[in-house]
């Protein structure tokens, strides 16, 4: 209350200084930076996957794996890829798709990215065999090998799969090159519907690194302009840059969605303030309030940007989540403004303001503190959804301020507007009734008015009866909701409501697919459609690294290795490697030293296995004895890789068996790095944020009046949540980074809405449970209606934008919105009533001197305020 005065006595300067403020801070974010690195963002920080990288980069460097790049082996550095296919699903293999795919091929080599004074081309950029020839997927040597063959009539040129033999008889895996295969017997192919080929150029520095991503633009380029020529085959370039250009161009494609968004709300909050009476009307407020929660963005987004964080698309949700608790508290204002006397001076409504509305808007503010300040912690392990988190509290906090500073002060102006009957858009003085009767229809319409002077004291309580939600609450739904026939259908709706919910929890997925956080119609959602349809039939190429000096010679050990990749497609020459040592010692039985020095001279010399001398690491000792300190090879499981679970189970798996096996080994493979702990890590932001809640809760029951409060608010936020959780799985949206931190908000959302409802309800005595209930919809529920509407309209075009980001964040929120809805306006009104706490009058000893004061309040109509205080003063 001392608050409101306060700040009624001050306007002007509350009213700059978060203007000034904000303009201060917000003017950085004119320079802002953009988050560049997309596994920064989404990639468990502390993951053993990232370390596994670090061991298999320094024990195999790229640059030693010449004829060793399988899906990209280690780290994807830059690349680019183009699936190729037919419209018609033509055979990729027969000779005019054969001659189409090498001509592209020979298209691809042939760019040329300019430079002052050079122009680069892929011979320049590529991975260097080790006779200085560029390195390419080993399919391109089928294609041309399946050429020649058909030039010179030969018949006996088969390709098999998943693995075939070229003419110096490497045997090369070809499981992701050829798509949509069908087979004759022995892995035959008989037709393939899709090739992908490879180009993996170096980024060995910064000069390097930049003709590379300009080489990356070029190939899509050349690749589009192949596929305008070529109008029978359906070509899907992608290449390093893709996922994060996609993923930017989320926030580009917003833009002007963003904006009508932007007009509508602004138009709803408008309309939401206004009504008949034009003094009492209130439509700049509905505005000023949106202004508000602008400022409190913009100071927010100048903190982080002064602060060296860079912008990412997630950011988007930021305002949104600004607009459910800033909106529901300045209308919260309004809704207690109303509530006061009009004789009173403005400073002491204000004052009766904040004492009203402000104990509820700090306790619901410090949740979303507490909440997603867990959330901003090292605790979260995805960086993603700490930056976000840590965004959302500063947005929060300065609201928060800027709510009893700006919006406070702007009460106060439209309270002297509304006190000195100046026309709430124009502020123009108000002519007398009989004034207007001299005036046309339209101007006596516009400026429509009730004097005080001209009421009675009952009629004045009533005053803003006239506003079209007050009444609608007050007269029609209130009867309506609490009506004895319409409670069972209420109840079985619930019951409903809970089975599906059920239905969906029980199906929920977590989703770590990347294409979920880009914008569609991309090359990245192109890509990774067109990779589950034709390329799925095996798992990701996994790499196997045995880490420490085995004895290789050993049968045992070379049984142990063989066992542990047992049901994999092994890729490599390892198998045959460790065959070909088991013959060496079986057929010689010679000791350590001799079998090195024969590995040494014979096995190393073998053309077969020239390739192999990339997967193995010697080392030399004092007595020229030659030791194995780390080998490697390539595995591929028969899995479907568009089921991420089924992947992170063989990764688990894997895992296990490393930690319990003879020989120390590791297994890798670049998307490892999104996969690993993703689960824990996902969850994690979610499980501290509830756990939060929930200890606030428990230890703010001993302060607030009635610990039954936090009881129902508990409940309440258990069943929205759950409800959320269930119903966003039907509606296909996977647990993922963006939809975790809508579920922190819900949390806090249903707390917004539901808690003074129900603390209204619990601390009401005398009267009956309905009774009780009625008031609490009629003081409370205008404010959640009006915040509501302006929630839900500015939502309406989010659901617009062509992203996925956008639209898991659209059915996420617009689902915690109606079912907290659900939850204010129909579930909590009907079950209160039969539920505790109970409302029985409670018998107290009176003395006789209070006795007719206290018969005198209990004769008042309780929402006759001002009627009760003068029988009381009297």
């Amino acid at each position: 209350s001392r608050l409101g005065h306060f700040i009624a006595s001050h306007p002007v300067f509350f009213a700059s200084a978060p203007v000034l403020i904000s303009i201060l801070l917000g003017a950085s974010f004119s320079r802002y930076q953009v988050e560049e690195s997309v596994e920064h963002l989404l990639a468990p920080q502390h993951s053993l996957a990232k370390i596994e990288r670090n061991l298999v980069n320094s024990l195999f460097p790229v640059n030693r794996s010449k004829h060793r790049l399988y899906s990209d082996l280690q780290t994807p550095g830059r690349y680019g890829r183009v699936i190729v296919t037919s419209f018609q699903k033509a055979n990729m293999l027969d000779q005019h798709h054969t001659d189409l795919i090498l001509k592209l091929h020979a298209a691809v080599t042939r760019i040329q990215v300019p430079r002052p004074g050079f122009n680069y081309t892929f011979a320049h950029i590529c991975i260097l065999n080790n006779d200085k020839t560029c390195i390419v997927d080993d399919i391109v040597h089928v294609l041309e090998e399946l050429k020649n063959a058909r030039a010179t009539n030969r018949t006996n040129f088969a390709i098999t799969y998943p693995i075939t033999h070229l003419k110096d008889g490497r045997a090369v895996y070809n499981g992701h090159q050829l798509g949509g295969v069908t087979v004759h017997s022995k892995d035959r192919v008989k037709s393939a519907e899709a090739v992908q080929l490879t180009y993996y150029l170096q980024s060995i520095n910064t000069l390097n690194d930049m003709v590379a991503e300009r080489w990356e633009s070029s190939f899509c380029d050349t690749v589009r302009l192949f596929q305008k020529s070529n109008s029978k085959v359906k070509m899907y370039p992608y290449t390093s840059s893709s996922l994060r250009e996609d993923f930017q161009k989320t926030s580009r494609v917003s833009e002007r969605y963003l904006v009508t968004s932007l007009i509508l709300v602004v138009t709803m909050a408008i309309l939401c303030c206004s009504m008949q009476d034009c003094v009492r009307s209130k439509p700049w407020l509905g505005l000023l309030g949106l202004v508000t929660i602008s400022l409190a963005t913009l100071t927010a987004a100048g903190i982080i940007n002064l602060t060296g964080g860079k912008y990412n698309s997630t950011f988007l949700g930021v305002p949104f989540i600004m607009l459910g608790h800033g909106l529901y508290g300045t209308f919260e204002m309004l809704s207690s403004w109303r509530k006061t006397r009009e004789d009173q001076h403005v400073k002491e409504r204000t004052a009766a303001v904040y004492a009203d509305s402000m104990l509820s808007f700090s306790l619901t503010t410090a949740m979303y503190l507490v909440t997603f300040g867990i959330g901003a912690s090292p605790f979260t392990n995805i960086e993603a959804a700490r930056i976000f988190c840590c965004n959302s509290c500063i947005a929060i906090f300065f609201n928060y301020l800027y709510v009893l500073s700006f919006y406070g002060s702007s009460l106060v102006f439209t309270g002297y507007i509304e006190n000195n009957y100046q026309h709430s858009i124009f502020c123009r003085k108000v002519p007398k009734p009989e004034v207007l009767q001299e005036k046309p229809a339209w101007y006596r319409f516009l400026l429509t008015a009730r004097f005080s002077e001209d009421t009675t004291d009952a009629e004045e309580a009533n005053t803003y009866e006239s506003h079209l939600l007050v009444c609608f609450l007050k007269r029609y739904y209130c009867d309506w909701i609490t009506n004895t026939y319409v409670k069972p259908f209420v109840v079985l709706f619930y019951l409903i409501y809970i089975s599906f919910a059920l239905m969906g929890y029980l199906q929920v997925s977590e989703g770590s697919d990347l294409s979920n956080i880009v914008a569609t119609a991309t090359q990245t959602i192109e890509y990774t459609t067109a990779q589950q349809k034709y390329f799925s039939n095996y798992s990701p190429v996994i790499g196997f690294y045995i880490y420490e000096s085995i004895e290789y010679w050993n049968t045992s050990v070379q049984e142990d290795v063989l066992e542990y990749t047992k049901g994999f497609v092994r890729i490599s020459w390892f198998e045959s490697y460790l065959n070909y040592l088991r013959k060496l010692n079986v057929s010689t039985g010679l000791p350590k030293k001799n079998f090195t020095d024969m590995l040494r001279n014979s096995f190393l010399k073998a053309p077969q296995f020239s390739h192999f001398q990339e997967d193995i690491i010697f080392s030399k000792k004092y007595n020229d004895e030659v030791d194995v300190v780390a080998s490697r090879m390539f595995l591929v499981a028969k899995t479907m890789e568009t089921n991420r679970e089924e992947l992170y189970d063989l990764l688990e798996t894997l895992r296990r068996l490393s930690v319990t096996s003879k020989v120390k080994f590791i297994v890798f493979n670049p998307s490892f790095v999104y996969m690993d702990r993703y689960a824990s890590s996902l969850g994690a932001p979610l499980h501290n944020s509830c756990i939060s809640a929930l200890f606030l809760l428990f230890f703010s029951a001993f302060l607030v009046a009635d610990s039954l409060i936090n009881v129902w608010i508990t409940l309440t936020v258990v069943s929205v949540e759950f409800g959320v959780i269930g119903f966003m799985t039907l509606w296909k949206v996977e647990l993922d980074c963006i939809s975790v931190l809508c579920l922190i908000y819900g949390i806090n959302y249903t707390i917004d809405n539901c808690a003074p409802l129900l603390s209204t309800f619990v601390l009401g005595k005398d009267f009956t449970r309905t009774k009780w209930v009625k008031n609490a919809l009629e003081v409370h529920g205008v404010a959640i209606l009006q915040s509501y509407l302006c929630y839900i309209v500015g939502l309406i075009p989010l659901a617009a934008v062509p992203s996925n980001l956008t639209c898991t964040l659209f059915r996420c929120l617009f689902l915690i919105a109606f079912v907290t809805f659900f939850h204010c306006f129909a579930i909590l009104p009907v079950i209160l009533t039969f539920l505790p706490p109970s409302k029985k009058k409670r018998k107290e000893k009176k003395n006789p001197e209070n006795r007719e004061e206290i018969e005198c309040v209990e004769m008042v109509d309780i929402d006759s305020t001002r009627v009760v205080d003068q029988i009381t003063t009297v």
